[in-house]
């Protein structure tokens, strides 16, 4: 395969990777997901007769939506520098404790 050809490629896997990673941060899916854990929790909620079902429903499809307001924090913080990181520290101590 000639070297212009695979660049090509690498561009539109590139482009397809982008357009994935753009989606999964995208409010419009937060905001679908957010929708279908209301109605499925709705539903469920109806099915066993609780008083206020729809009402209740709210609380898994915001605790969804708030959830997702925290990862990018967690995110930066995961992936820093693993000499700054304390999760690296612990699991260094812990593998060093026990033989893997």
């Amino acid at each position: 395969m000639d070297i212009e050809k695979e660049i090509g490629l690498i561009k539109e896997r590139n482009r397809k990777v982008e357009a994935d990673k753009a989606w999964e941060i995208s409010w419009t899916r937060r905001l679908f997901i957010t929708a279908v854990i209301y109605i499925i929790a709705g539903v469920w909620l109806v099915l066993i007769h609780e008083a206020y079902s729809w009402l209740k429903a709210f609380v898994p499809a915001v605790g969804y939506l708030f959830s997702t307001f925290s990862l990018p924090i967690l995110k930066s913080w995961w992936s820093k520098a693993p000499e700054k990181n304390p999760r690296v520290a612990v699991w260094d101590l812990i593998k060093s404790k026990m033989k893997f």
